[in-house]
């Protein structure tokens, strides 16, 4: 009796400890790989409950485990594989613990063309960015989400749709979301071709699983990743995204992706369990707020002082308040020091281009972010797609401090390997001079005409973006309706040695400031959404007003389109000379002259001064009006008249 029960408590032992060692992988990111990249090397990150103590093994031809890593916490693993002779087809993982197995197939792919193919924006295109909350609606994710509460569901993505934190779509409060998706986007791509752009920047897509605070704000604007391989099921799926870019593909668009690797959702599962102890900069205030987004006396937000970055005096105090700080409570802070963060961020940029096919990135916060970590994944991103572009969000308004990112700049102490970086002192001075009349030494245009003499700090001018605003400023129109100063900002734009972007809707000269609320420059555009009274996107539903704006710049749009002399022309400024403020674009025997009249009074261009220009020319063409003008006598300019002549 005594023998059979030891054996009964022995059964039920090791069926305990067979329980015990159950193996749990819940996830795998990336959800699937690419073989014959020049990296040969795959980070896994295994997420799992007690994963941690798992060994792994592989059994596929070409393909070798170079290490297991595990973390602080018992619920991820990490797995470094090396796919050198790898060929495309499932392979096997197989976890094992104990006598407890699991086997987990892993989907690797070939790739649709070599990373050099893959050829990113330049100066040739014209960037329009829009916010897809606020662009366009199909209708289909909201009506889909009404339909299914209370239902039983099946499909994965209405799986995901419905588990999402509480949200509210209320188009009459600017900070919730509104309800665009990128289906409403991919309705309307022959708008783009109509009005002349040539890519798309949409601000973030992915996944975005914040509740509404009880203030009535909302992460609508997408900057609080909390799934770094899955669009947000409110704007649509994966295959959407891959429609969306499909289809701009096939209408001569390209599409830029907006990165975060400074930070990413407080709801993302690496916030309520941490991977390692650094995974996070300054998490030690989560303790005593018991993994709450409530701030304490602990908590470091950000100085939002970027000069530290560059300052070859910075204390480390400063330094460390800029890089180290939260961002905001709700948006932890990534440490890109840690490898395996920066392995993790790198290979999601480089799935996205595999898998989307997406022409760009555009990286927000770049300079929060440790320097050494993005110049490391800026040279990966180089070596596999040599022709593919990046720009960073560097926001100090001095051309020495952006230069000082840009790839190969002989002022930093630090290469970037950063392509492009945007020209906020562009937008700083078009901001002050529209205001004020062009002086003969500081005023006005004059600002421009100071700024643009530093380009010598630039290693490439024409990898600067220049914008008149966006998501993140006023619109340029303020809460007024100046097109005299919005023509004169986009004649310099489309015309200067840079690659130039838009906003949304500023071709109906939308407008509105951040004074209340940043969603009152994030408006809806007219008639993207069910029920809208007027349709922006058609000339029968544009005012009189916003029409006359549209043709305008859609007539300098589709001129610049493919125009060699303002992609490829050398660049020659004139001094304000009377408020009239000239720039010029050569190349070979054409010449593009952009005047403007810095002044609220009547001035006339001064031919001989720009003898160096016209030389035996006797008349132009001006692209705003496609009237012919006289270049043998003085130009006359009404007030703030704008003239981009060629010849």
């Amino acid at each position: 009796m005594r023998k059979s029960l030891l054996f009964l408590m022995g059964l039920l032992v090791a069926a305990g400890m067979s329980a015990a060692t159950k193996i749990s992988v819940s996830r795998i990111d990336p959800t699937d790989w690419y073989v014959g990249m020049k990296n040969p090397q795959l980070q896994l990150m295994v997420y799992g409950e007690g994963i941690r103590d798992a060994e792994v093994t592989v059994d596929y031809a070409g393909v070798r485990v170079d290490s297991v890593v595990r973390l602080d916490s018992p619920n991820y693993l990490m797995v470094y594989l090396n796919l050198k002779g790898a060929q495309a087809g499932t392979m096997p993982l197989v976890f094992t613990k104990g006598k407890a197995k699991k086997t987990v197939d892993y989907v690797l792919k070939n790739r649709e063309m070599s990373g050099d193919k893959r050829v990113g924006f330049s100066n040739y295109d014209v960037l329009y960015m829009l916010m897809p909350d606020r662009f366009a609606s199909s209708g289909k994710y909201v009506e889909k989400a009404k339909q299914l509460k209370g239902k039983k569901i099946k499909n994965a993505d209405d799986a995901r749709l419905m588990s999402l934190n509480h949200y509210v779509v209320d188009r009459s409060q600017p900070s919730l979301r509104h309800g665009g998706d990128l289906e409403g986007i991919r309705q309307h791509l022959d708008y783009f071709n109509e009005l002349g752009v040539t890519a798309l920047w949409l601000t973030p897509v992915l996944e975005n699983n914040s509740p509404d605070n009880e203030a009535g704000y909302s992460t609508y604007h997408g900057y609080a990743t909390t799934d770094y391989y899955r669009v947000d099921p409110r704007f649509g799926t994966n295959a959407d995204y891959r429609r969306l870019v499909d289809e701009a593909h096939q209408k001569g668009l390209k599409v830029v992706m907006d990165m975060i690797f400074n930070h990413c959702g407080f709801e993302h599962p690496w916030v309520a369990d941490q991977p390692s102890k650094d995974w996070l900069n300054l998490p030690e205030w989560l303790v005593d707020s018991k993994g709450t987004s409530v701030p304490n006396s602990k908590f470091q937000q950000t100085s939002y002082k970027l000069t530290p970055v560059k300052d070859p005096y910075a204390s480390e105090v400063d330094l460390k308040e800029t890089v180290e700080g939260w961002f905001v409570p709700t948006m932890p802070d990534l440490n890109q020091r840690n490898p395996h963060v920066m392995t993790y961020l790198i290979q999601n940029s480089i799935w996205w281009i595999e898998t989307v096919g997406i022409d760009g990135i555009r990286m927000d916060t770049y300079p929060y972010a440790f320097a050494d970590g993005m110049a490391q994944w800026m040279k990966t991103i180089d070596e596999e797609y040599p022709n593919f572009n990046v720009v960073g969000e560097t926001w100090v308004t001095e051309p020495a401090y952006t230069a000082a990112w840009q790839k190969g700049s002989k002022v930093a102490d630090h290469e970037s390997y950063l392509k492009t970086v945007m020209d906020f002192a562009f937008f700083d001075r078009l901001s002050l001079a529209k205001h004020e009349e062009t002086d003969a030494w500081w005023n006005g245009f004059n600002r421009l005409y100071n700024s643009f003499c530093y380009d010598y700090l630039y290693p490439d001018p024409t990898h600067v973006m220049a914008f008149i605003d966006n998501h993140d400023t006023d619109r340029f129109l303020g809460n007024g309706r100046d097109s005299l100063a919005m023509k004169q900002a986009l004649a310099l734009l489309l015309t200067v040695r840079r690659i130039p972007q838009l906003y949304y809707g500023t071709e109906i000269m939308m407008n509105g400031t951040k004074e209340i609320t940043d969603g009152n420059v994030r408006k809806d555009f007219p008639g993207g959404f069910p029920g809208d009274t007027c349709n922006a996107f058609t000339r029968a539903g544009r005012t009189a007003e916003e029409n006359s704006m549209f043709e305008w710049l859609s007539r300098v749009l589709h001129w610049r389109n493919g125009n060699e002399t303002i992609v490829r022309g050398y660049q020659t400024q004139f001094i304000p000379y009377n408020g009239v403020y000239v720039v010029a674009r050569r190349w070979h025997r054409h010449v593009v002259m952009t005047i403007i009249n810095g002044t609220s009074k009547s001035a006339k261009v001064d031919i001989k001064r720009y003898a160096e220009l016209i030389e035996e020319q006797t008349e132009a063409e001006d692209i705003t009006t496609g009237k012919t003008v006289s270049l043998k006598k003085d130009i006359p300019l009404s007030p703030r008249q704008t003239m981009i002549l060629e010849f």
